[in-house]
């Protein structure tokens, strides 16, 4: 549902036989009925609530023994524009495997991602989880907080920390062996290649143990190639994961971007819905959430599809939420 139109034409249109197994009266509720709903809604309160029900049913479906990863990762609600000119943002976890939103909070107004990572993190179990981020929280004290909660890091490292960047940079990389995929569609072919060596003195960041270079070599019919080089850090030692799993794991860090944050934006029309009042961005997004993490919890891959299904046959909401 995009609109508070949308939604109360759609439960009007229920058979009675879905409404009475989720509660709902004789009566429908109204437009305005669902718009107080979602004002009167403490959004934290939701979120942490929600969050942590989707947070046990991944859990339930994740396979006994497999290491669970965590994409985090921020997203501004281009819309939901307040009287002060600024976006309403949301940070998220979001669990690689399965795309299920794990924990999500506003971004307050004087702040940025970088406080809000622990508090974000602090709503869900990650003792023994491996935790991706981008540059943003390539932090020290975000490295300290991931140690002492028992958790794993795999940080991308960027120009916001130049001198690690620096270091890695100088390691010698052309005499360490790499693992190389390639992957082509829409034209384009992509090699990846990653190199892995150990970094337990002189790197200077917290816990790092190996240190990770990124080498991805695009090619596009009719255009010259062109060749990127990053650079991560983690504190998993050789024991701990190998190359092959590495990469996995900082390819799969854009879950969060592909199967959350565009599928808000692209199906349920997220940054183009104007929805500017109190907390209620959030909540509609806490509640798109939900919706795209049942249908993934489901074997959905096309959320789009999934969701018209529902639209023909409403049944299927109840096994969705069964």
């Amino acid at each position: 549902m995009t609109s508070y139109a949308a939604a109360a034409q759609w439960i009007a249109d229920l058979p009675r036989s879905v409404l009475s197994r989720i509660g709902i009266g004789p009566g429908r509720p109204a437009i305005s009925t669902l718009r107080r709903m979602v004002l009167a809604a403490d959004a934290e309160l939701l979120d942490a609530v929600c969050s942590a029900w989707l947070a046990a049913r991944s859990a339930a479906e994740r396979p006994d023994g497999r290491q669970q990863v965590i994409a985090v990762d921020g997203k501004s609600v281009r819309g939901a524009i307040g009287a002060d000119g600024r976006c309403e943002h949301l940070l998220a976890a979001a669990d690689h495997r399965s795309g299920v939103v794990l924990a999500q909070l506003a971004v307050a107004a004087k702040t940025n991602e970088i406080p809000m990572l622990a508090p974000l993190l602090d709503r869900i179990a990650i003792r023994g989880a491996v935790v991706t981020v981008d540059a943003l929280h390539t932090q020290r004290a975000a490295a300290s907080y991931l140690h002492r909660r028992g958790a794993h890091y795999i940080f991308t490292v960027k120009d916001n920390q130049p001198r690690l960047r620096a270091r890695l940079a100088a390691l010698p990389w052309a005499q360490i062996p790499g693992v190389s995929s390639t992957n082509s569609g829409h034209g384009r072919i992509e090699t990846r290649t990653v190199k892995v060596t150990s970094v337990q003195r002189g790197i200077g960041f917290p816990h790092a143990h190996l240190a990770i270079q990124v080498t991805r070599l695009r090619r596009v019919h009719g255009k010259n190639p062109t060749r990127e080089v990053g650079y991560a850090i983690t504190d998993m030692t050789w024991e701990q994961t190998n190359p092959a799993e590495l990469a996995a794991m900082i390819r799969g860090h854009w879950t969060i971007e592909n199967q959350l944050h565009w599928v808000r934006d692209v199906t349920f029309g997220e940054d183009a819905a104007t929805t500017r009042t109190g907390t209620s961005a959030q909540v509609k997004a806490t509640m798109t959430n939900i919706a795209i993490s049942l249908h993934r919890l489901a074997g959905a891959d096309n959320i789009a599809a999934a969701t018209r299904a529902i639209f023909r046959d409403p049944h299927r909401f109840l096994e969705l939420i069964a």
